[in-house]
């Protein structure tokens, strides 16, 4: 009997389990590769690990850290396949909310439209939880929504967060960091990681972050961090880093060539 809740996606286990989204969360943390994100206060650093299977595969075709709007990144740990789905869908929206009200859409309402998608594939039946879990880096460009609003124009809907707990994101400039997981559960963090042997990482983390470091700073402790945990040596070529800063507002992924000059300051 027990079996039958381990296949079943709609149906609850004796203990109150929904057991196909604990498998979707074990691929995250027991197969994926490391991913982190670190906030300060002048902005929000992303990397990942980015490990092939072969050594004939073309690693450049490879991506873990993307753009979704000029202002908002992503990397993710997991199926790099459910990604791919999750990252269109974050474009699309993205791209709508900019049509719809003539602004970049809020971080935390982008956050909260994906975890609608994850949190919908844990109820539905005929599918599975999304094996990824993602971490979403951005900064709010947009002043408020009715100033210099021209005649007609649709308003943006207010978000369902508390006003008290997303001040600082709703704040023009404030950048935040924001974690998607397989349940459909989005959680604000200050530093946090993700992937195999996460919880070394999290701890690594809670011993060198400061609220106050800068972002150059913040990079160099998550290339630490990634040394900690990878399999091998660490190089340009396998770790990935997107940052963006209260000053530029818009997100960018690091060349190879920066990576690699990080890398040498980090050492």
């Amino acid at each position: 009997m027990s079996s039958d809740y381990g296949f079943s996606l709609t149906t609850f286990s004796p203990t109150g389990k929904l057991v196909q989204i604990e498998y979707a969360l074990n691929a995250v943390n027991k197969q994926g590769r490391p991913a982190l994100g670190i906030q300060t206060r002048q902005g929000v650093v992303i990397a990942a690990e980015k490990k092939v299977g072969s050594s004939i595969i073309d690693e450049a075709s490879l991506s873990k850290v993307e753009l979704i709007d000029e202002h908002i990144g992503c990397v993710y740990a997991g199926m790099p396949a459910d990604f791919r789905v999750l990252l269109a869908r974050a474009r699309k929206e993205a791209a709508f909310y900019k049509r719809e009200f003539g602004e970049p859409i809020p971080v935390a309402r982008l956050v909260s439209a994906l975890a609608d998608v994850m949190q919908e594939f844990t109820q539905s039946g005929g599918v599975r939880p999304f094996g990824c879990s993602l971490f979403v880096a951005g900064c709010n460009q947009h002043q408020t929504a009715d100033l210099a609003a021209p005649a007609g124009t649709p308003q943006p809907p207010h978000l369902d967060n508390d006003q008290d707990d997303n001040e600082q994101d709703l704040a023009h400039g404030a950048c935040r960091l924001y974690q998607v997981d397989p349940s459909g559960t989005a959680f604000g963090w200050k530093a946090t990681a993700v992937g195999k042997d996460s919880q070394n990482a999290k701890t690594f983390l809670e011993k060198r972050y400061r609220v106050d470091m800068s972002v150059e700073d913040a990079i160099h402790t998550a290339l630490l961090t990634l040394k900690e945990l990878c399999e091998g040596i660490v190089t340009e070529t396998n770790i990935e880093v997107g940052v963006i800063d209260n000053e530029s507002m818009k997100f960018k992924k690091l060349r190879p060539s920066e990576v690699k000059d990080y890398l040498r300051e980090a050492e």
